[in-house]
């Protein structure tokens, strides 16, 4: 039932090429909340709370998306770092 699906030992330990966050949307959230300086952690979280709401669904389906087409270049460059 699985045989097309990568074995867990194929999968590279903690890569940011491979999490969605790392490779799309925390620079987006840079971005936005960081656009102007924050004077208190609590500010800036209000800020990252903000920006986060205001990621198009559009945008983060994309990046969901994109993810086979990553897994495969990661796959590719045998778990190295690939652009």
């Amino acid at each position: 039932m699985f045989q097309n699906r990568i074995s867990r030992d194929a999968w590279p330990p903690n890569s940011p090429d491979l999490n969605p966050l790392d490779y799309s949307i925390w620079s987006i959230l840079e971005q936005k909340a960081c656009a102007k300086p924050d004077k208190t952690v609590e500010s800036l979280k209000r800020a990252l709370i903000k920006a986060w709401d205001e990621i198009p669904v559009e945008t983060l389906a994309k990046t969901v998306d994109n993810f086979p087409k990553r897994l495969k270049a990661c796959v590719e460059a045998e778990g190295d770092h690939f652009e």
